[in-house]
């Protein structure tokens, strides 16, 4: 793999959900669909109008440990991730457009293109895990009862609306009373599960004038490769109108 790539397994992490049922759950369910649970469980991980956040990612891969900080902004599909640390990699970038990547770095005149298959190379699959949009890629093929650490849960399962999406299947754990995504797993064309994930919700932030839990850890296993595993920790989440610019593929090498 090439120095550019491996750099970038390091910083594609762009964006990327526990109390029991309460008397009034069984009325909330009745208003609420599950295509509408899984885009508030989205806004819960960032996917929203305009939002800035900071992530510490820690990671293991191949018995390697490697730490970063990153600045991410995000508006909908699009994300711009800045990496803050450590010195030796501090601005370089990756920009996600709807479902397409690049990255940049110092020094470089144009930034690289990110195909489907580098996504799926070391870390780097850990970036479209984290920028998952459940509601907008997938759609609901049943979904049932179920528990994740004792708290109910509708166990969702879901199938990539079209080939653009990194992962075929995914296999989604939502929170009835919080509706926030608890657990994920990723599956490929093959039915090969390629990842697990974890969330966790200390952070809050205001969507339409309503308090929201928002995502403060993220917590991603390979299945191939039990001892690699990413940790995710956000901190810093504001809600912001953020320009097109921000998101323009010119003026990233600038």
């Amino acid at each position: 793999m090439s120095q550019q790539f491996k750099n970038l397994s390091f910083i594609v992490i762009g964006f990327v959900l526990i109390s029991f049922l309460n008397v009034f759950a069984p009325t909330v369910h009745a208003q609420i669909g599950h295509k509408e649970m899984l885009q508030k469980a989205d806004e819960a991980r960032g996917n929203a109008e305009g939002i800035q956040w900071e992530i510490s990612m820690d990671s293991i891969e191949g018995g390697r440990e490697q730490h970063r900080t990153l600045r991410v902004n995000a508006r909908g599909y699009n994300s711009l991730i800045d990496t803050l640390a450590p010195a030796n990699v501090k601005g370089q970038k990756l920009l996600m457009q709807d479902r397409n990547m690049w990255f940049s770095k110092p020094g470089l005149s144009k930034a690289v293109p990110i195909s489907p298959r580098q996504k799926l190379m070391g870390t780097a699959a850990n970036g479209d895990i984290a920028s998952t949009n459940y509601a907008g890629d997938y759609k609901i093929v049943s979904s049932e009862d179920g528990q994740f650490n004792g708290e109910a849960c509708w166990v969702m399962a879901l199938q990539a609306v079209d080939s653009r999406a990194t992962y075929d299947r995914i296999k989604y754990w939502v929170s009835k009373e919080r509706i926030v995504g608890l657990k994920a797993e990723f599956y490929t064309v093959s039915g090969k599960m390629f990842k697990t994930a974890t969330f966790e919700y200390k952070n809050s932030i205001t969507i339409n004038d309503q308090p929201r839990e928002f995502i403060s850890k993220m917590i991603i296993n390979s299945a191939i490769i039990k001892d690699d595993v990413t940790a995710i920790k956000y901190s810093k989440p504001v809600l912001k109108k953020i320009s097109d610019a921000v998101f323009n593929l010119n003026l990233l090498t600038r």
